[in-house]
């Protein structure tokens, strides 16, 4: 290995947002965290909330307005059936406008005619 290009490997006491502190070893000076195994959820049982941006309260919130029931959907049958009736008027604009084309073409024929 070649000498003086390797950072020194030292101990480091880290610091958690709990308040938990323990000694380690790294490369960094000082190291700081978010969440430990001393108040993660899956070491210690218990359900801990991180409101992140305030999306716990937003959630709450809009829980709150169903009063704890859930909403019933329409079975998808009903939602097809609405979607091919809003298709059909469509479909039946298209076929109309050919209509109109053929009635535009016939008075311009006539005049066609009566100027012979």
């Amino acid at each position: 290995m070649k000498e003086k290009i390797h950072p020194t490997y030292e101990f480091v006491e880290v610091t958690c947002a709990c308040g938990n502190k323990f000694m380690t070893r790294s490369t960094a000076k000082n190291l700081k965290l978010d969440i430990c195994s001393a108040c993660h959820p899956f070491f210690t049982g218990k359900q801990k909330l991180l409101d992140t941006e305030g999306m716990v309260d937003k959630f709450n919130k809009r829980y709150a307005k169903t009063e704890g029931k859930t909403l019933v959907r329409k079975p998808k049958t009903e939602v097809k059936a609405k979607a091919k009736l809003a298709r059909k008027p469509v479909a039946a604009k298209k076929a109309a406008a050919p209509k109109k084309a053929a009635k535009k073409a016939a008075p311009k024929a006539e005049a066609k005619a009566e100027a012979k």
